[in-house]
């Protein structure tokens, strides 16, 4: 019965961690739409979990609704704190299109958002950490 589901793979959505300008603390997670349609209704729950001297630490999970995401447009998620980098940081992306759900998980694992992996992001005028 698991193996009747068929599952489409997402293509051209992607997250990225986006430093402010003149901020050192706090950054943007963003969500880019790199295909040439638009996505209706997009869900995406974050959360942050991790440990830290063998403490179990987690943030709350937060629901977002981006209710249309244009063609080759991004748009800001969530604003993120760096004291939060030491976490594992979960993004997933739910959307609809044509009457299939496309959903995938974006995951910055430890300490892999910091400055020395900032990049610039093709296609638009911002520099972060990119997830594919």
């Amino acid at each position: 019965m698991k193996g009747d589901l068929k599952i489409p793979k997402v293509t051209g959505v992607e997250v990225a961690v986006v430093k402010r300008e003149n901020d050192d603390e706090l950054w943007d997670v963003i969500i880019i739409n790199r295909n040439s349609y638009p996505l209706n209704h997009v869900l995406i729950t974050s959360k942050g979990y991790g440990s830290i001297n063998g403490i179990k630490q987690q943030t709350t999970t937060f629901r977002y609704l981006i209710d249309h995401l244009g063609p080759n447009s991004y748009t800001k998620i969530e604003p993120i704190q760096n004291s939060v980098f030491h976490l594992t940081n979960e993004y997933w992306v739910s959307y609809y299109l044509h009457e299939e759900i496309y959903d995938k998980k974006y995951i910055f694992l430890p300490e892999s958002i910091q400055q020395k992996y900032v990049a610039a992001i093709p296609g638009f005028d911002l520099k972060g950490v990119l997830h594919l």
